[in-house]
């Protein structure tokens, strides 16, 4: 990855239209879209790549397989947020907590090309981190939700 990279915040999706809205990006709205997003979160599990998810009032972190391989821990353990900080390597660390902040204060969502140590003790490994935050009924920033992908 070239030094002098920056993680991008991203802010053309209208978050405070949540009825439009769904995870990263916009859909047509359509009764079926539970199932759809059922469907690609299973299928982003089967790979290098998966959803996730942070509830910002106790740092729950809900994921699906990919990310758990992702960071080299075992599918479905119990894992938590300060654990899967500390697979960061200290540049990608600090990128990341401070695009994390930025959405959480702006609602806004962010692109971070980031360098991970896995817990399993595996060859370092980029990972493509997409974010964005998540607003509840009272227009306040919830959690974070987006993808990675292993590149």
């Amino acid at each position: 990855m070239p030094a002098d990279f920056e993680g991008r915040i991203l802010s053309a999706w209208p978050l405070h239209e949540r009825q439009r809205v769904f995870e990263m990006g916009c859909i047509i709205q359509s009764p079926a879209i539970g199932l759809a997003e059922l469907a690609a979160r299973q299928a982003l599990g089967q790979r290098s790549a998966g959803w996730w998810e942070c509830e910002l009032a106790d740092d729950r972190l809900t994921w699906t397989a990919g990310i758990y391989r992702i960071f080299g821990f075992q599918d479905g353990a119990r894992v938590a947020r300060s654990d899967t900080v500390a697979c960061y390597v200290e540049d990608s660390r600090v990128k990341m907590e401070r695009l994390r902040s930025i959405a959480v204060s702006a609602g806004s969502a962010f692109v971070l090309d980031a360098q991970i140590r896995p817990a399993d003790g595996e060859a370092d490994r980029w990972m493509r981190l997409m974010g964005t935050a998540v607003r509840g009924e009272d227009g306040l920033v919830t959690h974070l939700q987006g993808l990675k992908f292993q590149i």
